[in-house]
């Protein structure tokens, strides 16, 4: 079933939300092809429609002071489709692990085939005390979707924080840029809006090796938001090859300036 983003609510619950829209110009990078950045736009909206679908959505949810926050993320690009190419964005939730609620994210090109999956961990939180609560009063009243995997079985579709952070400490992260966090980078919620971290990480690497790249695979843990004009200086560094196969593999790490506090750790791989 094709949903449609401007009307979420209007055909009645459904398990999969399912969009289709061409690749646009501001998708693409020099390659002609689909950039990071422009996939995790694609996935926000697609979660963020679904949401209110399933009448869980921003409004909803204020209702009773409640609301969602990305902590963790997975995405795997097999295939970047070209401009103008026409695919289907789909979005599910699929259960809870802990304090996670968790939501699968595909892109399928023409044909129906998967060129890119996900899986993330969302956090439902207390908006007056910013504190996380539990999901289940939440999740037992979605779809569970059970079995409906969009990354390869035994694929680490949630890294733990510390996973992420201890392949950071072993690799010597230096300094690359620093960003300041103004007004296009602050969303509704008062904070730096998700996507604007992966395009912080992608200026902080060589373009050259992200317009070549035929697949990738990115890890993100969210650790502390970013609120307006807040510095972040961005760390990272080199991991050697062997570890994941890829032709290159960074670690990043985002910090606050005035504490020192990490805002966020990621990794990179990318294949030629």
């Amino acid at each position: 079933m094709n949903c449609d983003p401007a009307n979420p609510k209007e055909n009645g619950i459904v398990n999969v939300w399912q969009e289709t829209l061409p690749i646009r110009f501001g998708a693409i990078d020099q390659s002609d092809r689909l950039t990071l950045n422009a996939v995790f736009q694609f996935f926000q909206e697609a979660a963020i429609s679904h949401a209110e679908n399933l009448l869980v959505g921003r409004e909803d949810m204020a209702r009773t002071k409640q609301g969602w926050i990305l902590s963790r993320m997975t995405v795997q690009i097999n295939s970047r489709p070209k401009y103008r190419e026409v695919v289907s964005v789909s979005s599910w939730p699929r259960g809870f692990e802990k304090l996670f609620a968790i939501r699968d994210y595909q892109i399928k090109d023409k044909d129906d085939i998967a060129v890119v999956s996900a899986s993330s961990a969302w956090l439902i939180v207390d908006l007056e005390r910013r504190r996380p609560l539990r999901p289940q009063a939440v999740m037992d009243t979605l779809p569970s979707n059970e079995g409906l995997e969009a990354l390869p079985h035994g694929t680490l579709a949630v890294p733990e924080a510390g996973a992420i952070a201890g392949l950071a400490e072993r690799n010597n992260l230096q300094k690359v840029t620093e960003k300041k966090a103004l007004y296009t980078d602050i969303d509704y919620n008062g904070h730096v809006n998700n996507v604007r971290y992966i395009q912080w990480i992608e200026d902080a690497v060589d373009p050259l090796l992200l317009e070549k790249a035929e697949k990738m695979r990115f890890d993100i843990n969210y650790l502390n938001e970013i609120r307006s004009c807040e510095v972040i200086e961005i760390f990272s560094a080199p991991i050697p090859v062997e570890d994941s196969g890829a032709n290159h593999f960074f670690a990043f790490e985002g910090r606050k300036t005035d504490s020192g506090q990490a805002a966020f750790r990621a990794e990179l791989r990318l294949w030629d």
